[in-house]
């Protein structure tokens, strides 16, 4: 029997994934997975028998991840589960940043008791909210990754001219990617020559205010910037300002702050990006998958601190071997394998920054023999025998 612990309420249709083998919930204790949602893990004290956690949802600033992977757990992430609830509220974005639909909507309560006039009153006073189509715009897409494809390819079906950018744009985005959009390879294009602009990257040292003074200097008058990505990848300094001089017509984001909250041209939106059944569904069924993938075979797809490494089944054992990316710890690790008379019928490694990954299937081996000698290897952080 596995134990999976939840941090959070996880959609129910999610964790149908886990089969009778399993028992999940969030009374759990000495788990060997989890699942979370929003819960902050940071000051959370993991027992020795926690082999990974899976985020249902892509950021994962909730997790400590360096604490992590110096005690040999891995951290799942579920890139894309949400990327088409993100895709339509940022359409619903850009629409209502246009057409001034929630400013129109509140002057038309106000004319509540007006009676027979109040058709009158809405043709006079309608015109204050009139705002630009969509179509024949142009937009800029920062990020080109699960969410960043979808909103291009939307906008683009909107009669949108979509100017993507994204220095680390994979293979499968590529194929994803409609044909029709420009690839940007200097950022400041996007900055220059779009009406829309929608950040879709994630928060790092390097992207932290991304959208600033300078950039919003760089972009045409009257611009757009949506972000649901993150909060401080836009300064809300730089921001505000703009708005005030005129030179950003309006600031949508998914991320409130007490700064931009009640200023005008902010649009705030509570978090509502992945809020939709489908969404929370999807989400948890991934994060489920990911972990009984990892349990069970000892596959990796989806870490923020592991490499992806998946390998079929070609032998009765498989030792997994989390240590550091340090010279000559494979060597080791199969010279132990050897020295026990054990035969290696396949084996993979892969590193990602200073973490490393091994797996080997191999014939009939001494669990506890295997596991003591190879854990002893310096930079070796945590084994398993499946």
């Amino acid at each position: 029997m596995y134990r999976i612990k939840t941090y959070n309420k996880i959609s129910k249709s999610g964790l149908t994934v886990f089969d009778d083998k399993y028992t999940v919930g969030d009374e759990v204790e000495n788990a060997d997975g989890a699942i979370v949602r929003s819960a902050a893990l940071h000051d959370t004290e993991f027992p020795e028998t926690l082999k990974a956690i899976a985020r249902a949802g892509a950021g994962t600033n909730n997790i400590p991840i360096d604490r992590c992977s110096e005690s040999g757990i891995v951290v799942f992430n579920t890139p894309g589960a949400n990327a088409n609830a993100v895709k339509e509220l940022v359409i619903a974005g850009m629409l209502i940043s246009s057409r001034r639909v929630i400013p129109a909507i509140d002057w038309a309560k106000t004319l509540k008791g007006q009676g027979d006039e109040v058709g009158k009153l809405v043709e006079k006073g309608k015109s204050a909210f009139a705002g630009p189509e969509l179509q024949g715009k142009k937009l800029g897409v920062i990020g080109l990754g699960a969410i960043g494809v979808l909103v291009a390819n939307a906008a683009n079906h909107l009669g949108m001219t979509v100017y993507g950018y994204d220095p680390y744009l994979s293979v499968n985005s590529a194929w994803n990617l409609t044909h029709n959009a420009v690839h940007i390879y200097d950022i400041k294009e996007i900055f220059e020559k779009c009406d829309y602009i929608t950040v879709h990257v994630p928060l790092t040292d390097t992207t932290k205010n991304l959208i600033n003074a300078e950039a919003i200097a760089k972009m045409k008058d009257g611009v757009r910037i949506l972000n649901f990505a993150r909060g401080g990848l836009v300064n809300s300094a730089d921001v505000k300002a703009a708005l005030e001089s005129g030179k950003v017509a309006c600031y949508v984001t998914d991320f409130p702050s007490d700064d931009l909250l009640c200023v005008d041209g902010v649009i705030a939106i509570p978090h509502l990006g992945a809020s939709t059944p489908e969404s929370e569904d999807n989400c948890a069924a991934m994060a489920a998958k990911e972990l009984v993938d990892y349990i069970e075979n000892g596959n990796i797809i989806n870490s923020v601190n592991l490499p992806e490494i998946h390998m079929p089944r070609s032998a009765k054992h498989r030792v997994c071997v989390i240590h550091k990316n340090i010279p000559n710890v494979l060597t080791q690790i199969t010279g132990i394998v050897a020295e026990n008379n054990v035969n290696i019928e396949n084996m993979l490694n892969k590193s990602k920054g200073d973490m490393a990954y091994t797996m080997l299937d191999v014939t009939d081996v001494n669990e506890q023999i295997i596991t003591e000698k190879v854990t002893a290897i310096d930079g070796v952080i945590k084994v398993r025998v499946i």
